[in-house]
């Protein structure tokens, strides 16, 4: 398996595995994207609690000239070092949730 496909692999585990941190008694869902032609990935809540409706992207994480993006990450968990805790070296990943110049003072790739 090529390493392209291999972070599409890594990151559909993830999303997978915060899907299943909703609640089963809850009428939210947690509905996961996965657009694999534009390497698109996010975890988003859909639903309604009592008369509030509830709609947010909790994870968000793109390919990008072979480096994988996270673009919001709504949970407490680092998944940048899920990632590398998968094989992913810290060259491939970018935290574009932080601008372009504070990307510079990470462990992480730039861009």
């Amino acid at each position: 398996m090529d390493r392209l496909e291999q972070y599409r692999d890594y990151i559909k585990q993830i999303l997978k595995k915060y899907q299943q941190y909703t609640k089963a008694d809850t009428k939210i869902e947690a509905q996961i994207i996965f657009d694999t032609e534009h390497d698109h990935y996010q975890l988003v809540y859909v639903g309604w609690d009592n008369q509030r409706r509830i709609y947010g992207c909790v994870l968000h994480i793109d390919i990008k000239n072979k480096k994988i993006w996270i673009q919001h990450n709504g949970t407490e968990a680092n998944i940048a070092d899920e990632l590398i805790d998968l094989g992913v070296l810290k060259t491939d990943i970018v935290l574009g949730f932080h601008s372009p110049y504070k990307r510079q003072f990470t462990d992480f790739a730039v861009s």
